[in-house]
């Protein structure tokens, strides 16, 4: 894992947005095309804002994301669906995108989920942290042990303290209980991680994922056992270290 340090969130979400451009124009260099794993939340505006404007050809780019409340509408504001189309879907010219629906067969919507994106390789990952030290929505104690694509995951207070924090919902009481997440598994698969993380909120996440070893009460820390992870850190984030 190698760190970065930015003075602010913005100028991470700039610098983590060209290094990102950098691994997909490679992968469609080399490819003809490149596949991403994006993360949302307010944790990832400024990358997404500084990404959506770097010089690459989008209608090569095939783009997945990391989870979905369940049963919540797409119509809502925390909606995941919602935020990428909005933020990312609308402001460029990708075309090839699959959106984990939380509404509907869970069971069938996993399953089509999980052969789209394991059709071919990832090149790229964008694995935000959260508060809790999450990856996608693997709460603590997250599930290390299975090779799923995607599983039903239960979220904990201090996620939904988080989503509230952010202001997604008006109280933890109208956060859902559970969501659709990619697993740490599969999150590992990705050729290439990036981890942008900013602000005070994360700082003790950052603290924990690198003074503990790899445990699933932090998950965060399985990223140190990945080969190519490259993190984003601003002066507030990286506070503790």
């Amino acid at each position: 894992m190698h760190t970065n340090i930015l003075k602010n969130s913005i100028e991470l979400g700039q610098e983590a947005a060209r290094y990102s451009a950098d691994i997909i124009n490679d992968a469609i260099d080399k490819n003809g095309k490149a596949r991403i794993i994006l993360s949302t939340g307010a944790s990832q505006f400024d990358t997404l804002k500084a990404l959506i404007k770097e010089d690459i050809d989008w209608e090569k780019v095939e783009m997945f994301h990391l989870d979905e409340y369940i049963n919540l509408p797409v119509s809502h504001p925390a909606s995941f669906r919602k935020y990428l189309k909005e933020r990312f879907i609308d402001k460029t010219n990708i075309k090839d995108y699959h959106l984990v629906n939380g509404e509907g067969d869970i069971k069938e919507i996993i399953e089509k989920l999980t052969i789209e994106l394991r059709r071919e390789p990832i090149d790229l990952g964008l694995i935000g942290i959260g508060q809790n030290a999450h990856i996608a929505f693997n709460d603590p104690p997250a599930d290390f042990g299975t090779e799923e694509a995607y599983i039903v995951v239960n979220l904990n207070d201090t996620c939904k303290r988080q989503q509230v924090s952010e202001g997604w919902f008006a109280s933890i009481d109208d956060v859902p209980d559970q969501a659709i997440s990619m697993t740490v598994y599969q999150i590992m698969q990705c050729k290439h991680i990036v981890s942008c993380v900013p602000s005070k909120a994360k700082a003790k996440a950052i603290s924990d994922m690198f003074k503990n070893p790899v445990t699933n009460q932090v998950p965060a820390t399985m990223l140190k056992m990945h080969q190519d992870v490259e993190l984003f850190l601003d002066s507030d984030s990286a506070s503790l270290l």
